[in-house]
């Protein structure tokens, strides 16, 4: 049985300190073979270190420090100091299995996601179900999906009513309820009755097969730190191995040290000056965040994204469906005639309607009870709306012009003039060529935009709204919202320019939206963040994806990305004080070769951990302040 690399790892340092300790006895009691236990514990403990890093030297041409580490365990061989070189295996060892386990800790959410997905399906042919392999699934097949069972594809719900478990793809614990003609993906589960569904889309396509694709992508692209650490590494390296040999001679020739001092002294060094706790200060803190952010339902393409996302200085805002529901919601409700009669007619016409406006009336008065003309026979009139006979009046829904006689007060025509000015869009029912009511509707903000508009002011972050809708809307759901710039009836293009040129003005800035009208502006950001209920071409463009349409999520990844950066500023300043102090220590003969060891292998383990913290789920939640300013401005904007 092949063992994992964290258990290879494991196994190598438990083995190595098993020998170093044998060591350590049969020296106390004489024992003269002593040196053989040492050197079992360096070769065990050293073996994979070191043959990587020569593999790396030779294939790569690039000096590591793992050839530092093992020179350092021979030359305390080469002058008698067994148990320092043994001890310095070991605890680099250790920092290794440290690293090995911070690595498959922050890799354990892509893991689980693999795990979730379902490798078979049960296909229906003839009434019979067959389980095939979820790679021989076709567009158009039917599948049975039992009681517990994941889901194995994208598809629609074809029968059955269920509750499913999204977690997996959108970071959401709560279940969401699905019926006929919703909307399922692969990877999620049915905790409900057993369904039917038809699949939409090739196993490759799915949104979860796209999620495990992207977050693989992003742990194996490093930061932009991470990046400049490895190319300093190799220089590091090559100037340490120039250095030993100077510290080795020059206090020999001229300064009258003995030659086993000064080649200790060299040897300690070598062991100081390594930049392992460097090394180690950025990539396991970024591959924690990146999983951090996989579990709470937001991809990351790469690093840098992630860590760039912490120097945002202006992020723009699609509105339709990203800082509002997406939806009409009626906000004002109108009768001028009898009340009862007009309402149970409406309703019943709208019941045959999917339009928009239709579902948000159906929405509105969905405490009523049903209506009564269930069996009402309704004509749509294109352009204007639609009409139904009852009772010998036609009653009629949709647009002002529907019923061109119909008498309107100057009242009543400044009371619907100023519902369009708050940027509603106004229906009316009329009964014959009589008003009988009128609605408002609106694209309300979503519950969280104002706190997470309110969190990225308070940042001194630049947000700005940019939308193709009229500018009366868009100034409507602006007012309630602590927005700092808006742009209305913006086309692609439009976007696109005013991306560009904030980008030049602020540097770093964001762009987040939904549609296919967004893609371009989302490439051209310096950071895209594509809502993932949105359009596919916006998800590929983008750089950051919100699984769940859901900006408490945005908010989330500014704070983690700022801790990522404070984490990985604090490894590098404490890693590189820890080489300064112990250089000079030694430089002074202030420090031995096991204290050496301990405080630079020490500093790594520690620098390690410190990144391990970034694995914590971090909370979002909006001020008592930002609460009441939001409930205010939502009701002012009604």
């Amino acid at each position: 049985m092949k063992l994992s690399k964290e258990k290879q790892a494991l196994l190598a340092t438990t083995l190595c300190f098993l020998f170093m300790v044998a060591g350590l006895i049969m020296e106390k009691i004489g024992l003269t073979i002593y040196p053989t236990a040492f050197i079992l514990a360096i070769l065990f403990g050293g073996f994979k270190q070191t043959k990587e890093g020569i593999i790396d030297t030779f294939e790569n041409k690039h000096l590591n420090v793992d050839l530092l580490m093992a020179l350092a365990a021979i030359g305390a061989c080469i002058i008698g100091n067994w148990f320092e070189g043994a001890m310095l295996t070991f605890i680099f060892c250790l920092s290794g299995a440290l690293e090995e386990y911070a690595t498959n800790k922050s890799k354990k959410e892509i893991s689980n996601l693999i795990n979730l997905q379902p490798e078979t399906a049960l296909r229906l042919h003839n009434n019979q179900t067959e389980e095939v392999p979820v790679s021989e699934l076709q567009i158009g097949d039917q599948l049975l999906v039992p009681k517990g069972a994941g889901v194995p594809i994208d598809g629609i719900l074809l029968n059955g009513n269920s509750s499913i478990d999204e977690a997996a793809v959108s970071g959401e614990s709560i279940p969401v309820d699905k019926k006929d003609g919703d909307e399922l993906f692969g990877g999620t589960i049915n905790l409900g009755e057993a369904f039917t569904m038809t699949v939409t889309k090739d196993s490759e396509d799915t949104l979860f097969a796209k999620i495990i694709r992207l977050v693989n992508e992003a742990q194996n692209t490093p930061s932009q730190t991470a990046s400049f650490i490895s190319r300093i590494e190799n220089i590091y390296v090559k100037a340490v191995l120039i250095i030993i040999p100077l510290m080795i001679f020059i206090p020999y020739l001229f300064l009258g040290w003995s030659w086993d001092e000064s080649f200790y002294r060299g040897m300690v060094l070598l062991v100081v000056a390594s930049p392992c706790a460097l090394v180690a200060s950025a990539t396991p803190a970024t591959l924690a965040a990146i999983s951090n952010g996989a579990r709470n339902g937001v991809l990351f393409k790469g690093g840098v994204y992630l860590e760039n996302l912490a120097e945002l200085r202006a992020i723009a805002f699609d509105k339709t469906g990203t800082l509002t529901e997406g939806a009409p919601t009626v906000t004002n409700a109108v009768f001028l005639s009898d009340n009862k009669e007009g309402l149970d007619i409406l309703l019943s016409m709208e019941q045959k309607s999917t339009h928009p406006l239709a579902q948000a009336i159906l929405a509105y008065y969905k405490d009523e009870s049903i209506p009564l003309f269930e069996d009402l026979t309704v004509r749509n009139v294109i352009g204007f709306g639609m009409e139904a006979d009852v009772s010998g009046s036609v009653w009629r829904i949709g647009k002002q012009t529907f019923s061109e006689t119909a008498p309107f007060s100057e009242e009543l025509l400044q009371e619907i003039e100023a519902l369009h000015n708050e940027g509603k869009t106004v229906i009316y029912l009329f009964k014959d060529d009589q008003l009988a009511a009128y609605f408002g509707l609106l694209d309300l903000p979503k519950s969280e935009a104002y706190q997470v508009l309110a969190y990225f002011t308070e940042n001194d972050i630049h947000t700005t709204m940019i939308t193709g809708d009229h500018l009366k809307t868009a100034e409507a759901v602006g007012k309630a919202l602590p927005i700092n710039e808006i742009h209305a009836n913006c086309l692609p293009e439009d976007k696109t320019r005013l991306i560009k040129e904030q980008k030049e003005k602020y540097g770093v800035n964001g762009m987040v939206g939904d549609g296919i009208n967004d893609a371009p502006a989302l490439a051209n950001a310096a950071i895209g963040v594509a809502m993932g209920e949105g359009t596919d071409v916006a998800m590929d463009v983008a750089d950051v994806v919100l699984m769940k349409n859901d900006l408490e999520k945005l908010q989330m990844s500014h704070i983690l990305s700022k801790k990522l950066k404070r984490i990985v500023t604090q490894n590098i300043v404490f890693s590189a004080a820890v080489i300064l102090l112990l250089i000079l220590s030694n430089l002074f003969q202030v420090i031995n070769l096991p204290l050496g060891v301990i405080g630079h292998e020490g500093s790594t383990i520690l620098v390690i951990l410190n990144g391990l913290r970034l694995l914590k789920t971090i909370p979002v939640h909006p001020t008592d302040e930002q609460k009441g300013i939001k409930h205010q401005k939502l009701a002012e904007s009604h």
